[in-house]
């Protein structure tokens, strides 16, 4: 089992988090979810207002479609770890910046050195283009690296690496969503099959 404090310490270090200007306007900094045992990570791009009022990741429309995906495959939402490249929530949801990019990698990366997984799921193009960047692998563009499953070593753990569309981008041109369903149904799931998920260590338990 991981460590919990040195958990507790990240989390705390995020939700206090000064390092660029969108702690100005956010409401909750948003570190992450689910089970720190977990052999499959997912990493968005960034909180929304729905995860800003509550501090939970995908937790507004784009959330109830990524548990819709994961039950399509056979996943517990508790079973697997969700989080964001970057925690606070960009004013009126645009891209992030960056710098903003920037001042959050050092918490994904120790995210991914406590967690471990063996799988990396990036949602979209920036948690794509942000993961590749880290693996030293050149990134060409979310068509190119869909449907790629890519063996990398990130903060010295190997791991695989996979890119599909951000659930929030099927919602707003449905015509991605039977492309992010076909990623799920057959890059996805052959890969979470292969692991037993833990269901031990959530977020939640920490802060009873």
């Amino acid at each position: 089992m991981k460590s919990r404090e040195d958990y507790e310490r990240l989390a705390s270090e995020i939700l206090s988090c000064t390092k660029c200007p969108l702690h100005k306007s956010r409401s909750r900094a948003v570190p992450g979810e689910g089970s720190l045992d977990a052999d499959i990570m997912f990493v968005g791009e960034a909180p929304g207002r729905n995860e800003d009022l509550e501090g939970r990741p995908f937790v507004g429309s784009a959330g109830k479609l990524l548990d819709s995906l994961l039950s399509s495959i056979g996943v517990e939402r508790s079973t697997v770890y969700i989080t964001n490249v970057v925690k606070c929530r960009p004013p009126g949801n645009r891209e992030p910046y960056d710098e903003e990019v920037k001042a959050c990698n050092p918490y994904l990366r120790r995210q991914i050195s406590m967690i471990k997984p063996k799988v990396i799921v990036a949602l979209g193009r920036v948690a794509g283009r942000t993961l590749y960047e880290m693996a030293g692998l050149r990134w060409s563009g979310i068509r190119a690296a869909r449907r790629r499953v890519e063996r990398v070593r990130i903060e010295g753990i190997d791991l695989m690496l996979v890119v599909t569309f951000h659930p929030a981008a099927a919602l707003y041109n449905p015509g991605l969503r039977g492309e992010l369903e076909d990623d799920f149904n057959n890059v996805v799931a052959p890969l979470v099959g292969g692991f037993k998920t833990a269901r031990r260590a959530t977020l939640e338990e920490f802060f009873k």
